[in-house]
């Protein structure tokens, strides 16, 4: 059989890549069925293809210019992923643990080696001010061949993370996405090895996309901590995993539903770099379990999956779904979290769909 043509394959990858991407998308208010015990509504298969398993090497892209406090809330984010990090219960990487649950067809979990192996700045805009998605692999291609401090070009074991700069534009931006995952095209890159993009949303669309410590100017706005309405708890910042009523002495705090409930204060005091982190997050999570599109998703159609975080969006804590973020901490200044990391920091992260429970889970729940 004679080989086909190279650039119609092309054309087919590109037309298939521009439907396909797969997106966390801003959190729908008043209309979700992500509720965390929500097991009869969820059909999540496995569809023979690769998990990542073995250790990987992290690269990350910083394009544009960044606030080197927004990066160190980041970096200290990923640094926590790995199994030999070292952090207090509930930690970033018992989060992951739940993600590790996803096997491969040998029987592999995925891995829990995550090391962050390399960060490249593209202070310089190579592909512009304003990003297709295609382009976002063009920047990738570009941090393997800058020169100098160039990346390599990992096809067996590396994970490449592009992060936008409050200034970049990128394609379907704070209009349907906050983030999304996919692989690269070897017509583009060189390989294929898989990767994602999150932008900074603090002031592009922080009420779309660093929910819950902002909110879409059509839910109304929050109201004041005193607002009858208020109903769900935050729990104890001292990691206690028991329940506490409202009339506890551990002084925990009463939030409401989106139609009442006050701005919860990000954890490391930067709404767009602590609503980034949870979204970087579930792309990671998706990335790890279903790298190439064809391995853990819910769904019939293979070009929308509903991948693993995907069916978890807007869940914090127990109880958490349809807009409630659930039960999570408050540290002694009134800021909420559910996970700890390296160098004493803590971030909100959403959960993941655990395939052992059934339903939502994360590492500060109740049960």
């Amino acid at each position: 059989m004679g080989k086909p043509c190279t650039h119609l394959l092309l054309f087919f990858s590109l037309s298939f890549f521009s439907s396909i991407v797969l997106s966390w998308k801003p959190q729908q208010f008043y209309q979700s069925n992500n509720y965390e015990g929500s097991s009869d509504l969820v059909n999540l298969v496995y569809h023979m293809g690769p998990v990542l398993a073995t250790p990987l090497n992290l690269y990350t892209i910083w394009y544009g210019h960044w606030d080197p406090t927004h990066q160190a809330i980041i970096r200290d984010f990923l640094n926590s992923l790995s199994s030999s990090s070292s952090s207090s219960f509930p930690s970033v990487a018992d989060w992951w643990r739940t993600v590790r649950l996803y096997t491969d067809q040998t029987g592999a979990n995925i891995t829990g080696e995550i090391l962050l192996s390399g960060e490249h700045y593209d202070y310089t805009y190579s592909q512009g001010l304003s990003l297709t998605r295609l382009a976002i692999q063009s920047v990738i291609k570009a941090a393997t061949v800058a020169h100098p401090n160039a990346l390599p070009l990992d096809p067996y074991n590396g994970l490449y993370l592009v992060l936008t700069s409050p200034e970049v534009q990128v394609q379907d931006f704070c209009r349907a996405v906050c983030g999304f995952h996919y692989f690269t095209f070897p017509a583009v890159v060189g390989v294929t090895v898989p990767y994602a993009w999150v932008g900074y949303s603090g002031t592009q669309c922080p009420g779309m996309c660093a929910f819950p410590f902002a909110w879409p100017e059509y839910v109304g706005g929050p109201t004041s901590v005193g607002d009858s309405r208020s109903e769900e708890v935050m729990g104890p910042p001292n990691g206690d995993r028991e329940p506490a009523s409202v009339s506890d002495s551990r002084n925990v705090e009463v939030m409401g539903p989106p139609n009442g409930k006050e701005l919860m204060d990000p954890p490391n005091g930067d709404v767009g770099a602590d609503g980034m982190v949870s979204v970087i997050a579930h792309e990671l999570a998706e990335m790890a379990s279903n790298p190439l599109i064809n391995a853990w998703y819910a769904g019939d159609d293979p070009t929308a999956p509903t991948e693993i975080a995907d069916l978890c969006v807007g869940v914090y804590g127990s109880g958490g779904g349809g807009g409630y973020v659930g039960m999570v901490y408050k540290d002694s200044v009134g800021r909420g979290y559910n996970l700890n990391g390296v160098n004493g920091r803590r971030f909100l992260v959403q959960w993941v769909w655990s395939p052992v429970r059934n339903r939502c889970f994360g590492p500060n729940a109740l049960d």
